[in-house]
């Protein structure tokens, strides 16, 4: 039949019946085993038959499937009994032969069999399967005791280490120990009294649910958990109110707000449970991200632009050139006002130095950042200059990875929470404000505009003239407006960073908006085009860009045309994040069910393969550097400094941030390491090939499921990326640059070059296949 085949399915059809022949062949199943000559039925509690009011019964769908199977049988039975005629009887089989693929799996083959309200009848395999099924619904997921659930709320003054509780949900919770301790106490004799009294609440109860409550962490869990973050351990503090208050840090690893989120809490009871929670899942425990050994626990928004206004400096500010000799002082002035936070002064700050003792240092800094300056552990990993700048988002991130890294978990956490603290009062205290005159406008807009619109015309005209086609003039069009868009976004760029004098000539604060910017609080440049620039071209659903932009920004307000413009960009977004979202949670799912056999089993598999890393490199600019992409890995040789001859990483050693640092600076090109691709452990992977486990910094454990990890690393950002897509609203992004820019110095040469000069004396391509190559 094979070689007979034509067309594509018929061969792919046969070749799948092969498939099942070979297995039969392979297997020493025999096919007449496969005939079903009797059904398992189930048994009847899975299947219950409900009297309702009526005399009426209310039956589960699988009765009616088994009922039609059996009626079925004993028909078939009795004509052939009755030696009825062929076709009859043939007839008969087949619809015996239905009913039992109904009853297995309605709807796989031939048509869905339906019940009396034309809906569709559940079979076996819909008990099992999907989401609702046996597995998912019952199995993998249960509903527990000693959980709740509530609103979610701020809780600055909290400890990272601590989650608000309300009262009530706590009593509710902690039931059965407190009745076990009231009668302990002697407060009551029987569980019924206990019972009495925790209803009325008396005073002595909350006595009691405080001691329960002390040292007893709970577990808090945001749904969707994308990853293992999702779930985290606190020491519950009792509080008066119904809501949740969870800690600021712990939201981007919850990735939670307070516009109503709602959290569940969960007690673990036994005693391991308790010391699990408190030992790996506590919050303290989960300062960097599984996925990329970033912290996670980083300031945002508010915090973030707190502590970027604290490390302004400013010229001409009242008390510039004073010169302090401790922190103290330096508080001192900043209280009474005789210096301003962003003034340029000098100041003396007690460090350590390498071989450990104090000393004392000038700085050309500010009173902010000395303030923030006091905060750091004393550490000679961590001095001054940490702070000594402008703190942008990156750069606080970067401080808190040098503080967690060289002094240690306790002091980490515990400055966190200052610079936390730090954060919100000094945002609180600058005052920053948002006003529709903050959105500056750039003057020559409107010129660089009608630049464009004549350039647009033009090309108009070329179209009309027949010099160039309907898809050139698009893409012409498309090009010129998308440039007139960043020369604008650029010009109000400029403007609405530039440095503004006062009359007295001291420099005046930076534009709110653009501060929130520029420090990484919130918002980004494209918002504030939209805002104050021009809003740009816009793409259609289907993801072509729309000829005419939109010229208005929001500030000017949006011309009727304009408007319903936008509405075609806005609605793709909402449709996207809706739809996309469950993809991805699907892909989370497969993901997680290829990799979750792959455990480190041992520690060390003792394979002699390794693999190649060098730094990746991308247009010739360089994405991530050798130092980087071995960071976290173990060795096979010795990686020598080519220039010195140094050794800086011994084979088998795993190398940190001081070997990388020494790798970063040398002139090495590439190193060999070990890889889970290369490992040779029976199943999983080897401690050694894996390498460091990002969520602690040192050598992954024995045991850890590496393969879970990998596929929430993956997952976890693809859902969060869907549903920010809602947030730009439809502009169009980016398309190709019509230019290149060199990296790096060199001669121009041109290949397979074929030029004509026009009657202006300019030369154009002729070919398609020239090249310009700078070496």
């Amino acid at each position: 039949e094979l070689k007979e085949a034509t067309g594509e399915l018929k061969p792919k059809k046969i070749i799948k019946r092969l498939k099942v022949v070979e297995s039969f062949l392979e297997s020493g199943n025999r096919p007449e085993w496969m005939v079903l000559t009797v059904i398992p039925v189930i048994p009847p509690e899975l299947r219950p038959l409900v009297p309702l009011d009526g005399g009426r019964f209310a039956t589960s769908d699988l009765n009616d499937l088994y009922r039609r199977v059996i009626n079925r049988n004993n028909r078939l039975k009795r004509l052939i009994e009755l030696r009825a005629p062929d076709i009859i009887v043939r007839n008969e089989k087949r619809m015996l032969q239905e009913s039992v693929d109904a009853l297995f799996d309605n709807g796989r083959r031939g048509r869905v069999i339906t019940g009396a309200n034309k809906r569709p009848l559940k079979s076996l395999s819909d008990m099992l399967k999907g989401k609702q099924g046996r597995f998912r619904q019952n199995l993998l997921g249960k509903r527990v005791d000693f959980s709740g659930r509530s609103v979610i709320v701020t809780g600055p003054e909290l400890k990272l280490h601590q989650c608000g509780l309300p009262k009530k949900m706590a009593l509710e919770l902690f039931k059965p120990f407190i009745y076990s301790r009231l009668e302990a106490k002697g407060l009551s004799s029987t569980v019924k009294q206990a019972k009495k009294l925790v209803e009325k609440e008396r005073p002595e109860v909350w006595d009691i649910l405080d001691e329960v409550i002390r040292e007893h962490p709970v577990m808090l869990n945001r749904a969707p958990t994308l990853h293992r973050l999702g779930f985290q351990a606190f020491e519950p503090i009792l509080i008066e109110g119904k809501a949740i208050q969870l800690h600021p840090l712990v939201c981007s690893a919850f990735n939670a707000d307070f516009d109503g989120d709602q959290m569940a809490v969960h007690v673990p009871l036994s005693l391991e449970a308790q010391l699990e929670a408190r030992v790996l899942m506590m919050s303290t425990n989960n300062v960097l991200s599984p996925a990329n050994g970033a912290p996670i626990i980083v300031p945002s928004q508010d915090m973030i632009l707190g502590l970027y206004y604290t490390t302004i400096m400013r010229e001409g500010m009242k008390g510039e050139g004073m010169a302090f000799s401790s922190i103290d002082e330096v508080q001192h002035a900043l209280d009474s006002g005789a210096v301003h936070l962003h003034a340029k002064i000098t100041a003396r700050v007690a460090q350590i130095d390498e071989e450990g003792n104090e000393i004392v240092k000038r700085f050309e800094t500010t009173p902010g950042r000395v303030r923030l300056g006091a905060l750091l552990p004393m550490n000679a990993k961590a001095p001054f200059e940490l702070v000594n700048r402008l703190l942008r988002k990156k750069e606080v991130q970067q401080v808190i990875d040098t503080v967690y890294r060289y002094c240690g978990q306790k002091e980490s956490v515990i400055f966190c929470d200052q610079i936390m603290t730090m954060g919100f009062r000094e945002a609180f205290k600058a005052g920053i404000s948002f006003g529709k005159d903050d959105m500056v406008v750039p003057d020559n807009k409107w010129t660089i505009v009608d630049e464009t619109r004549d350039q647009v015309k033009d090309f108009e005209q070329q179209y009309m003239d027949g010099l160039i086609t309907q898809g050139e003039k698009y893409n012409k069009v498309v090009d010129a407006w998308s440039k007139c868009n960043d020369k604008v976004t650029e010009a109000m760029m400029n403007t609405i960073s530039a440095n503004k004098r006062d009359v007295d000539g001291s420099e005046m604060e930076p534009n709110s908006v653009y501060m929130m910017a520029h420090s990484g609080a919130r918002g980004s440049v494209t918002q504030m085009k939209q805002l104050g620039g021009m809003r740009g071209l816009m793409a259609k659903p289907n993801g072509d860009i729309i000829e005419t932009p939109i010229i208005s920004n929001f500030k000017e307000g949006l011309t009727v045309l304009e408007y319903f413009n936008s509405t075609h960009g806005a609605r793709k977004g909402l449709s996207d994040t809706a739809l996309k979202t469950a993809n991805s949670g699907y892909l989370t799912r497969r993901l997680v069910d290829v990799a979750q056999d792959c455990i480190v089993r041992q520690k060390d598999c003792g394979t002699d393969r390794a693999i190649t890393a060098e730094a990746a490199v991308n247009d010739g600019e360089v994405v991530s550097s050798l130092a980087e992409r071995v960071l976290g890995r173990v060795a096979t040789e010795d990686l020598v400094n080519p220039a010195t001859g140094e050794v800086m990483v011994p084979k088998g050693a795993l190398i940190d941030e001081r070997m990388a640092d020494l790798i970063e600076v040398s002139s090495l090109q590439s190193a060999r390491i070990r890889s889970p691709l290369t490992c040779e452990a029976e199943d999983g992977v080897c401690a050694t090939c894996y390498g460091r486990d990002l969520a602690r910094g040192t050598m992954v454990n024995v045991g850890e499921a590496v393969g879970i990890i990998a596929a929430q690393s993956i997952g976890e950002p693809g859902t969060q990326l869907t549903m920010r897509t809602f947030h730009i609203g439809g502009v169009a992004q980016g398309g190709q640059q019509s230019f290149l820019e060199a990296s790096q110095a060199g001669t121009v040469t041109y290949e397979n070059a074929s030029t004509i000069e026009n009657s202006n004396g300019e030369t154009l391509v002729m070919g398609r296949n020239m090249k310009l190559i700078i070496r």
